[in-house]
């Protein structure tokens, strides 16, 4: 039987699947179970809205979300639950992902969103494992044991 997702990805576009393969190496590189669903808060709100609204249920601990210029789908889904939310914005448009950026990181008081850098979905997925570890003891242990060895090299 396959373990259930812990860690969702969700991106606006087919088009911007190409970043999330450097999340998923890092979850797999960990052992953590994730899923990847293309929803727009745009064009499907509504599978937006169902997909969040269920995510705690199916046992979904994190939410990760990129989106490139207005970048409303980390605001969208952190305001339809109360599970972690980390933003990647992704370098699209004239800006190359710096409106993206400041949209995620300008949320209003009480529905936050963790945002890392533009594009660097490596560093979302660092951040749920960060985030696991704190009620995962086996994450905790792989966390600290990567850690130890980033600083041996």
């Amino acid at each position: 039987m396959e373990k259930k997702p812990l860690v969702a990805i969700l991106v606006g576009s087919s088009s911007d699947l190409s970043y999330v393969e450097a999340a998923t190496k890092v979850l797999e590189e960990f052992e953590i179970s994730y899923e990847v669903l293309v929803a727009s808060a745009h064009r499907t709100p509504e599978k937006v809205r169902n997909y969040i609204s269920q995510a705690e249920e199916r046992g979904i601990k994190v939410i990760i979300a990129g989106a490139g210029l207005s970048a409303h789908l980390p605001g969208v889904c952190a305001s339809l639950t109360t599970l972690p939310v980390i933003g990647v914005p992704l370098p699209a448009g004239p800006l190359n992902g710096f409106d993206a950026l400041l949209s995620i990181v300008q949320m209003p008081r009480g529905i936050p969103v963790a945002t890392v850098g533009i594009g660097n979905m490596a560093n979302a997925a660092y951040l749920a494992i960060s985030i696991l570890a704190l009620s995962l003891p086996e994450v905790q242990n792989k966390l600290k044991a990567y850690r130890k060895k980033l600083a041996e090299t």
